[in-house]
């Protein structure tokens, strides 16, 4: 599933396209995705203009001039692509080839730039869904989420305080939305190596008896945010589905120092450990059981 730094880059990727841009017409082939679209979806977006394009933990946000917002989940295998008059006649037009089957084109939206930005979804665990503005922060999808895991909101006193007393693993904990938004389980075992901290230790162990924010949780906190951060420089990671809206994939997966690397050293140079696999919640995790303690 992408997670955070795949989202942004998605962002990144359509706000050129739509923001500002002007719905001529939406096209929606099946009547749900993961939830059935909502009533008259298609009409509603009809003429409307798109004044914002933000993200909040794995969504897509996008404002409409009439106060309405577009909420957007890729799901396991969503993806959007953006395609322009002449672009099937121009060798080269993206960086990859774009494979998406066409039967699985399930939402078009044609702007007045020329462009169609078209959401394909295999799997269809994603969805496309309306709210409005004033409704957003409480849209049951949107109001039990935590901190997002870049800029200044997640610090070392919000774990601290978070953690305390927590006896379920360090990786479950920082799994958990309602405390980070939109953390995920390829950049949790990153930043759990960065830190030096086991996945299998108590959240609440790292806290100190004060329940002052201490070391580890500093290393923590600046883990998740140069993971995070370089990730979205890098484009985030491409695996099996995701790609950019312009079909480029992202490049962080060759920077994985233990994420899919089990059986492989340990990269750290003061370490001699081989990175391990377990699964947690039914997801693999990845880690040095010499150096993360």
């Amino acid at each position: 599933m992408p997670e955070l730094p795949e989202v942004e880059t998605v962002r990144r990727g359509l706000a050129p396209v739509l923001e500002g841009a002007r719905f001529c017409a939406v096209t929606v082939r099946r009547p749900d995705l993961r939830f059935p679209f909502p009533e008259l979806f298609a009409e509603r977006l009809a003429g409307r203009t798109v004044t914002g394009l933000s993200r909040r933990a794995k969504y897509l946000v996008g404002d409409l001039d009439d106060g309405s917002v577009l909420l957007m989940h890729l799901g396991m295998s969503g993806s959007f692509r953006i395609t322009r008059p002449g672009d099937e006649l121009t060798p080269g037009g993206f960086h990859h080839e774009r494979s998406k089957d066409a039967a699985h084109d399930h939402v078009v939206f044609r702007t007045d730039g020329g462009a169609d930005v078209t959401y394909n979804d295999p799997r269809r665990f994603g969805f496309i869904t309306l709210t409005t503005r004033a409704e957003a922060a409480d849209h049951p999808l949107l109001r039990h989420l935590g901190r997002e895991p870049t800029g200044n909101d997640l610090d070392a006193t919000y774990l601290a305080a978070a953690f305390a007393g927590r006896r379920t693993s360090l990786k479950a904990a920082l799994l958990d939305q309602t405390v980070i938004a939109g953390l995920g389980n390829i950049y949790v075992c990153e930043a759990l190596w960065r830190a030096r901290l086991s996945p299998v230790r108590a959240a609440g162990s790292i806290v100190p008896a004060s329940g002052a924010p201490g070391v580890r949780l500093e290393r923590l906190v600046t883990a998740i945010r140069e993971v995070i951060a370089e990730a979205i420089a890098a484009g985030g990671s491409s695996l099996r589905d995701y790609v950019h809206a312009d079909g480029s994939l992202g490049y962080f997966q060759h920077r994985f120092a233990v994420y899919d690397r089990e059986g492989e050293p340990c990269p750290r140079p003061d370490c001699r450990g081989v990175v391990g696999r377990i699964v947690q919640s039914n997801r693999s995790t990845f880690f040095c059981p010499v150096c993360q303690r």
